[in-house]
């Protein structure tokens, strides 16, 4: 209960606006969707008002048995009357059996179209959308909101459309009866529905805190399971477990809170159900002991309003929940409508195989175009150059070797391969060309052989068995348990570091790429592997333009001019005989940093 209290100091729910434009649009949008299934819908929709008929027909029907059947006291006519009765009912119960598996049919079809479409979206956007969007924020939307949407194009629209014609049809069935007591009984509905149209207005903006709050969750809880090591690293599991109960305080709160308020609603819904059912029976009880009305009428009066009452609370249920869909559907439809900063012109072309020539032209860069990180970049490398990237934290080494493959564009500047500019040609078939292999290797959950050929995904046994070997990858692959075919855990956890690397480098090696990436980092490993990590890099670079950023002495003697970086900027390029000569900002790298490697 004290949560609860604090809930309400802390968040106060506001009435949603009357439904707008917008709205009006994405709901429509939403239900788009549909348009692959619309036989399914068409047909859920046909058997629902097959199902309407036969509720408004079943109090006439029971009417009639009352009054003929009881009322005169026909045994033989109330027997069949009954059987027909259980024979309508058997057939709302298979027609009711269809409409529903049609339904989900197709809502389920609409669940599974749009997260295809996310993932194909989030495959196809530039790393700066990921650079700003959290990871819970892209599993809430994924999930939850598209399971939203489903109900939306399912569920709701067809309650909605069940209690509007119930409503009609009952409304007409009664007006034809007895127009004063059909008044009475419909009296109570234009509040049952105001009700309803109130409660949604409210529950919304608490739904939407709740889904705000479980994507905070999804993400605390996402950032926990993915830093585990560095969390017990630094021993602050109980500081976690603190942030996350703080978290998950929030949604328990605001949880509270819409419970409350739903807890609230539901029985003076109830209420006012029932106060229409009283005003039948006490002034329908008067006409019947009057003569004016028949005690079947009255039966049939009541069963009208009992069937209809359900549909209008649904109200209740169904106005937050297309309301919330609405706004599921706006950040879902945020996803799919971005533009991916970096994608292919309308006239891009297919880059031929190329040369390896890159040249760099004045390239600046900036994040979110606020936060400049390079500065006036210009060099050239020719086919088949070793290039080391050289400089302290934070000097945009990693920046320029993310603009080479497109990852982003240069906010200034020119990039090209063999004259051809990066944006002048399609992603495809420049990312097919390039081979990237980082410190931070990512290996996927699935086999050896799968993650080998991730590039290729139709080489053969053969190839893959060369391209491991070459990697200096294949003894230990063998002394796996089931060699090739063994699976690797999540990032490939199971895995050392040294052999995820050397797995990485049969990856590109197999890809057989005529411009290299790497980080040739191998601090973290033993030296016999980094023998063999730096005997497998060394036979990658045959051969191709390679970027490099450079840890370690034996690359920079290696490369063919170095490109020594500071706050975004070439401070000095050359040879390391050069540069120990001229740079003093080189000097103090190698001093302090890559002297221990002469030894």
């Amino acid at each position: 209960m004290i949560r609860a209290e604090t809930s309400k100091q802390n968040f106060q729910p506001q009435p949603v606006p009357l439904p707008n434009p917008n709205n009006v649009r994405i709901l429509w949008r939403c239900l788009s969707y549909l348009r692959p299934y619309w036989r399914l819908s068409v047909g859920a929709y046909v058997a629902l008002v097959a199902i309407d008929a036969i509720a408004l027909i079943t109090p006439q029907f029971i009417r009639w048995i009352v009054d003929r059947g009881i009322g005169q006291h026909d045994t033989p006519l109330l027997i069949g009357s009954v059987l027909a009765l259980l024979v309508l009912t058997l057939i709302k119960g298979v027609i009711t059996f269809f409409q529903g598996l049609w339904t989900e049919t197709a809502s389920q079809g609409v669940a599974y179209d749009l997260r295809n479409a996310i993932h194909r979206k989030l495959a196809m956007l530039s790393f700066a959308y990921h650079d700003r969007t959290e990871t819970g924020q892209i599993l809430s939307r994924a999930i939850q909101d598209v399971d939203r949407v489903r109900f939306l194009t399912g569920r709701a629209v067809q309650r909605l459309v069940d209690a509007l014609v119930l409503f009609v049809g009952t409304a007409v069935f009664l007006l034809a009866m007895n127009p004063r007591l059909a008044l009475l009984a419909l009296c109570t509905m234009p509040i049952l529905a105001y009700r309803a149209f109130w409660f949604g207005r409210r529950l919304r903006p608490l739904s939407l805190a709740i889904q705000q709050q479980l994507a905070v969750l999804t993400t605390r809880l996402e950032q926990n399971l993915r830093g585990a090591r560095v969390v017990k690293a630094f021993a602050q599991e109980n500081a976690e477990i603190a942030r996350f109960d703080r978290e998950n305080e929030k949604w328990f709160n605001l949880s509270v809170q819409s419970t409350r308020l739903q807890s609230t609603n539901a029985p003076l819904m109830d209420l006012i159900a029932n106060l229409g059912t009283v005003l039948i029976i006490w002034y329908g009880g008067q006409l019947v002991i009057q003569g004016q009305l028949t005690l079947g009428e009255l039966v049939s009066f009541s069963t009208y309003l009992a069937q209809l009452i359900q549909p209008i609370r649904r109200l209740g249920q169904i106005i937050p929940v297309i309301a919330i869909a609405a706004a599921a559907g706006e950040r879902i439809f945020d996803i799919l409508d971005t533009q991916s900063e970096v994608r292919d012109a309308p006239d891009a072309i297919a880059l031929p195989p190329v040369r390896g020539a890159v040249c760099f032209d004045h390239v600046s860069f900036s994040y979110f175009r606020r936060h400049k990180i390079l500065s006036d970049i210009t060099f050239e490398a020719r086919p088949g150059q070793v290039i080391a990237l050289l400089g302290m934290t934070g000097s945009g080494k990693s920046t320029i070797i993310n603009l080479i493959p497109r990852f982003y564009d240069p906010t200034e500047g020119r990039i090209s391969v063999d004259g051809s500019d990066l944006r002048c040609v399609t992603l495809n078939s420049l990312r097919d060309q390039i081979g990237i292999v980082l410190q931070e290797t990512m290996l996927f959950a699935a086999t050896i052989r799968e993650n080998i050929s991730f590039g290729v995904p139709n080489a053969n046994e053969e190839q893959i068995i060369e391209a491991a070997k070459a990697a200096q990858a294949h003894d230990f692959v063998m002394e796996t348990p089931h060699g090739y075919d063994t699976l690797v855990g999540e990032r490939g956890i199971t895995l050392s570091g040294g052999q995820r690397q050397r797995v990485a480098i049969a990856r590109a090696l197999l890809k057989d790429p005529r411009i290299l990436i790497l980080d040739d980092a191998t601090s973290s490993v033993d030296a016999e592997t980094e023998r063999l990590i730096q005997l497998a890099l060394e036979r990658l670079m045959r051969g191709r333009t390679s970027f490099v950023i450079a840890q370690r002495l034996s690359t920079l003697r290696l490369a063919d001019f170095i490109l020594v970086l500071e706050k975004g900027r070439i401070a000095a390029r050359g040879t390391h005989e050069e540069l120990l000569r001229t740079s003093g900002l080189y000097a103090e790298i190698y001093n302090h940093q890559l002297r221990k490697d002469e030894g």
